[in-house]
C-alpha cells in the first residue's frame, strides 16, 4: 500500500472521470494554493470551522511537508488537467487513547458528490492500518451530513463531544479495511447512530 500511495493510482469515479490518487509531497504547494480557490465559502467553513480567505505560508508548509508516518496526506489530481481536487489527511493524536489519529477529508466544490471523498478516505484508512492506527478522531460541523456519512462508511462511529455546532467523533477502523466483511458489519451498526446524529443537527 505504501508503494501504491507514493507512486500513485489512477481511479475511475462513479461518473466515469479519472483521478490520480497519490501521497502529498512538498512540490504540491502550488496545487494547494490553486485548489483552495475552488473551495466555496461554505466548504471553507466546513473544513476550517470558520471563515478562511487564504492559506498562510505556515499553513502551506504544514499541508505539504508531511513525514508519512505521524502525519500522512493523500491527494487526488485530475489526470486530464493536473489540478488538485482533494486530500485526505491524518495526524497521530497523543490525546486520543490508544493508536489514534485526527483525520479530515476535503474535496473542491466541483468534485463533491462524485465519490472522490470516499476513494480518498478508503485509501487513508488502509494506510492508517499499515501504520498501526486503530481509530480516527474527527472534528466536524454538526450540520455537515456528507462528512458524517463519509466517516460512517469507514467504520464504527461514536460521538465523543458536541458543542457550539461542532461535533467530535471517533471512528473505529475495521481490521480488514473499509470494503471487507468487518467493515460492512460495522457500517450497519453505525448507520443508526449517524442518522440520529445528522437528524438532530437542526
Amino acid at each position: 500500500m505504501r508503494d501504491e500511495v507514493e507512486q500513485g493510482e489512477v481511479v475511475r469515479l462513479r461518473d466515469g472521470s479519472e483521478v490520480l490518487i497519490r501521497a502529498v509531497v512538498p512540490a504540491d504547494r502550488d496545487l494547494f494554493v490553486e485548489g483552495f480557490e475552488h473551495f466555496g465559502m461554505e466548504s471553507r467553513q466546513a473544513r476550517f470551522l470558520g471563515l478562511k480567505k487564504q492559506l498562510t505560508d505556515a499553513e502551506l508548509d504544514f499541508l505539504t511537508q508531511v513525514d508519512h508516518a505521524d502525519h500522512e496526506a493523500i491527494g487526488a489530481v485530475h489526470t486530464a488537467t493536473g489540478a488538485g481536487l482533494g486530500v485526505a489527511r491524518m495526524m497521530r493524536d497523543q490525546e486520543c487513547p490508544g493508536e489514534c489519529a485526527e483525520a479530515a477529508v476535503a474535496v473542491v466544490d466541483a468534485w463533491q458528490g462524485r465519490g472522490l471523498g470516499a476513494a480518498l478516505l478508503g485509501r487513508l484508512v488502509a494506510r492508517a492500518r499499515e501504520l498501526g492506527i486503530e481509530r480516527f478522531r474527527a472534528v466536524l460541523r454538526t450540520d455537515n451530513r456528507a462528512m458524517l456519512t463519509l466517516f460512517q462508511r469507514a467504520g464504527d462511529v461514536r460521538v465523543r463531544d458536541r458543542e457550539g455546532g461542532v461535533t467530535t467523533i471517533e471512528v473505529e477502523l475495521p481490521l480488514d479495511g473499509p470494503d471487507g466483511a468487518l467493515g460492512t458489519a460495522l457500517r450497519s451498526v453505525a448507520a443508526g447512530r449517524i442518522e440520529a446524529l445528522a437528524g438532530s443537527s437542526g
